[in-house]
């Protein structure tokens, strides 16, 4: 069976764009890595838990705020490695230079022996569309796209 993974897109409307807050993910590995390497806050989580209860948990654990409140449905994509992720979105605002991260430990460097704790997360941002599609891991890409056409449905409602 596929790993499972839940994630929380929150999202703001600026000067009427909307901007999404996306994760850089910590430790040496995607220390240099930029462009195509961003995430929604998401994390794996296990049968006895419901996917939007896994959502909210994984977003404090990644940026130390806690999130109440509707969400919008986005929908469960496949990433290329076969892992699931199902995706929610809320609007809302934070401070990402104020994100702060649990950690995880790891051998670094590689067959030294030597284990370090690492930031899961170590920085977040608020991106608009075209610059939020460039900086997202590929495989996430159909989140982002749910969330711009939901957008657009509203506003159309609006008209």
């Amino acid at each position: 069976m596929a790993k499972r993974s839940a994630g929380l897109l929150l999202y703001r409307l600026k000067n009427g764009q909307p901007e999404v807050l996306l994760v850089h993910p910590g430790g040496p590995y995607w220390a240099k890595k930029d462009d195509g390497a961003w995430s929604i806050p998401k994390g794996e989580y296990t049968d006895d838990e419901e996917p939007l209860a896994a959502a909210r948990r994984e977003f404090e654990e990644e940026t130390g705020t806690r999130l109440e409140g509707d969400v919008i449905p986005l929908g469960t994509v496949r990433q290329p490695g076969g892992k699931l992720v199902t995706a929610f979105a809320m609007e809302g605002d934070l401070d990402a230079t104020a994100v702060r991260s649990i950690t995880f430990t790891m051998e670094w460097p590689p067959r030294s022996g030597r284990m370090q704790d690492f930031p899961e997360v170590d920085r977040a941002g608020w991106f608009g569309k075209g610059e939020a599609e460039r900086k997202i891991l590929r495989g996430q890409l159909p989140i982002l796209q749910a969330l711009w056409e939901h957008l657009a449905q509203e506003a159309e409602k609006m008209r």
